[in-house]
């Protein structure tokens, strides 16, 4: 009998563990060896790209500020729930930090998804076959990097993330 009953009790602790695991959302850190892509502590490579009104902007025209760089694309579920959260983070944000929010898809209606989602920051497209998309080496929508005033990568963040997540990073940066 006791063993019955020791055998139901561990039964239950083990998945009691297994179910509180599953759904732990707690954020945890990207490594970076995993998935593959730039590395936290690279330089991040300058690059040049057009905005939405046909504007020309570099990464180096951003030197001595902190940069938040984000891929995304149109149809990219996190992205479209993320990109709010970027404005508001945007708006909150002092003049030393910027977001440039670098779009993977051009072909599609860019202009009319910023419009719809009141986005205020600069939208960069990513025209010329992906190049920057591949000097960063993004495998997953949405991707960010975060710049240091320097030019270093000082952290690197795959999926959607919350007005929390983005101050908390950006705060981790000098």
């Amino acid at each position: 009998m006791f063993k019955k009953i020791f055998g139901a009790a561990l039964l239950i602790v083990l998945l009691t563990v297994a179910i509180v695991q599953s759904m732990d959302h707690e954020e945890k850190e990207v490594s970076n060896d995993n998935l593959g892509g730039l590395k936290v502590g690279a330089k991040a490579p300058d690059f040049e790209l057009k905005t939405l009104s046909g504007e020309k902007v570099s990464l180096s025209d951003y030197e001595g500020k902190k940069v938040m760089i984000n891929f995304w694309a149109t149809w990219c579920p996190p992205c479209k729930k993320e990109m709010p959260e970027m404005e508001k983070f945007h708006q909150k944000a002092g003049s030393d930090v910027v977001i440039l929010a670098v779009n993977i898809d051009p072909e599609n209606d860019v202009k009319g998804f910023v419009d719809e989602k009141g986005v205020t920051f600069p939208i960069l497209l990513d025209q010329e076959e992906d190049l920057v998309n591949e000097q960063y080496q993004v495998m997953a929508m949405p991707t960010t990097f975060f710049v240091d005033k320097e030019g270093v990568i000082k952290n690197k963040f795959v999926g959607g993330m919350t007005l929390t997540q983005m101050e908390s990073h950006m705060n981790k940066i000098k």
